[in-house]
């Protein structure tokens, strides 16, 4: 653009952009006002969970107990049983219990409130965009969210078969005690791993947009995905056991080509608007 089309020459109105529309104390008082939005969701469904503590510690080990109640106690151990059979959970430090249950608030109210800070972040970006720009905005953060919580359930469904293969893979003379840590790290540590895979499709699809590659780029690529992804699933996955790897990887190629598909269609699109103008 011209000087004097930003200055405004005389009897012609002046052509404003998005960067003239807020100065750059306007945007980093709007990006404070966007940080303290997403922190306050984020420790309020942390307030929340903590004050539920025992329901969410429940639930989440859900799979350990329905695979020692499959089993039998001689897979987990008796002594990790309680009266009713139920497996339990130890605490070795006298802070851990206290920890865990900060630490189980933190990484709840950070997954819980991921939609909440995702719109923050669209919201912030949003003036910025052009029209074009903006009408992919709402259908990526709801795709992000979507794909996000898919892969969180996943890795959920997957915890009970990974723990059986973790703790017959430990030997038959070793025993099962397990600190209520470190089984909580796992399980937000899966769900994050799962949750972050399923989001690659969100990724391929934005590069096939704005084009950096193409549809058919990635189709001739396949065998290269394939092998990629494969890898990224062994290296996300943190309990390290072939069943979460497969069970992550398959959905991820999955959405590897769906996201192809996807592209093409976008692709069409774009060439009977070329050919309609």
């Amino acid at each position: 653009m011209s000087p004097a089309l930003r200055r405004g020459a005389p009897g012609r109105p002046r052509l404003k952009t998005p960067d003239d529309a807020m100065t750059l104390t306007d945007h980093l008082g709007e990006l404070r006002v966007r940080i303290i939005r997403s922190v306050l969701a984020i420790a309020l469904f942390a307030i929340l969970i903590v004050a539920f503590y025992d329901q969410v510690l429940d639930f989440l080990t859900g799979p350990y107990e329905n695979l020692c109640r499959s089993k039998g106690p001689e897979f987990c151990g008796e002594i990790t049983l309680d009266a009713d059979g139920n497996p339990q959970l130890f605490t070795l430090d006298p802070i851990e219990g206290f920890s865990t249950r900060l630490r189980l608030g933190s990484y709840g109210g950070l997954i819980l409130a991921m939609p909440v800070v995702l719109w923050q972040v669209w919201r912030f970006v949003v003036p910025a965009l052009h029209a074009k720009e903006k009408k992919y905005a709402v259908p990526f953060i709801l795709s992000a969210v979507l794909l996000f919580a898919l892969g969180g359930l996943l890795a959920y469904l997957t915890l009970e078969k990974a723990l059986e293969f973790l703790i017959a893979w430990s030997g038959d003379d070793v025993g099962q005690v397990f600190q209520v840590s470190r089984y909580v790290r796992l399980v937000f540590l899966m769900v994050a791993a799962f949750g972050v895979g399923f989001e690659f499709p969100v990724l391929t699809v934005f590069l096939q947009l704005v084009g950096v590659v193409t549809p058919q780029q990635l189709l001739r690529g396949w065998r290269y995905a394939i092998v990629g992804i494969t890898l990224v699933a062994a290296v996300i996955t943190p309990s390290g056991d072939p069943i979460s790897m497969l069970a992550l990887a398959g959905p991820m190629l999955v959405l590897y080509f769906v996201s192809i598909g996807i592209g093409v269609i976008a692709q069409r699109r774009k060439r009977k608007a070329r050919a309609a103008t």
